[in-house]
């Protein structure tokens, strides 16, 4: 019955990354693909972990800080992208609108 819970969570995610990879081939805009590459990506991560942890339940800790770590770390990586791609002129219009006056 484990073996049943492990293939489909693994099968599952692994539908998921070529999901979001196959978005790439979309006419959108950039930051909609790295969006959407993103979190397709971190679901299908950790769905195959997930899976993992119905075949080792043993790993608990280990497998949970990964899963935590990929929900912080894809989620940090794609603001930074997406702030990365912003124009220089929004980049200014953004840090003068959180400046403190005085």
């Amino acid at each position: 019955m484990t073996d049943i819970f492990t293939y489909s969570f693994i099968a599952v995610g692994i539908f998921f990354w070529f999901w979001g990879t196959s978005s790439l081939l979309s006419s959108r805009t950039v930051l909609y693909k790295i969006h959407n590459l993103t979190v397709s990506d971190s679901l299908g991560s950790i769905l195959i972990i997930i899976g993992l942890l119905f075949q080792i339940p043993r790993e608990l800790p280990l497998l949970i800080l990964a899963i935590i770590s990929i929900a912080i770390w894809n989620t940090m990586l794609s603001y930074v992208y997406a702030y990365c791609s912003t124009a220089e002129e929004d980049k200014t219009k953004i840090t003068v609108e959180n400046e403190p006056t005085i």
